[in-house]
């Protein structure tokens, strides 16, 4: 079976030959055009794993700011799993560092949807840019009082 016929055909397998291609450093037979368009999607998916994540974060931040008599022991939760797993996907992959500002960005849109859904609050009288600094998205202690 030829590999990009097996690439197309059964993808874990495809992966499990291009590593023993590269380890034998056989390097004419690996697959070059998909192995380059599989490692830019692994890429892709860190930078989208981060703004998910930011996304959770920050529209349960928009919550617990403005909606101060709906907090909850699950909010609080959410905010500081969120929080925790992001500093351990920055720590995994430091690279992602300079790409916060316009993760935040993006990944606030996504918070705004998320108040809009779970809340009654109209995400379009809200800030419309994230009003978070860096210490309150990723530092500030809440307090669990409710």
């Amino acid at each position: 079976m030829q590999t990009t016929t097996l690439y197309d055909q059964d993808f874990y397998a495809w992966t499990q030959r291009q590593i023993a291609l590269l380890q034998a450093q056989q390097w004419e037979q690996v697959d070059i055009e998909n192995l380059v368009e599989e490692l830019d999607s692994l890429g892709k998916q860190q930078r989208q794993e981060l703004r998910n994540r930011l996304g959770v974060l920050l529209g349960h931040l928009l919550k617990w700011r403005y909606q101060p008599e709906a907090r909850s022991k699950s909010w609080f939760y959410t905010i500081k799993e969120q929080r925790e797993r992001i500093r351990d996907h920055l720590s995994e992959n430091p690279s992602l560092k300079p790409h916060l500002p316009d993760a935040i960005a993006k990944a606030y849109q996504d918070g705004l949807n998320l108040v809009g859904r779970e809340t009654p609050l109209d995400p379009r009288q809200l800030p419309q840019v994230c009003p978070f600094c860096d210490a309150e998205i990723f530092e500030e202690p809440l307090d669990l009082e409710l």
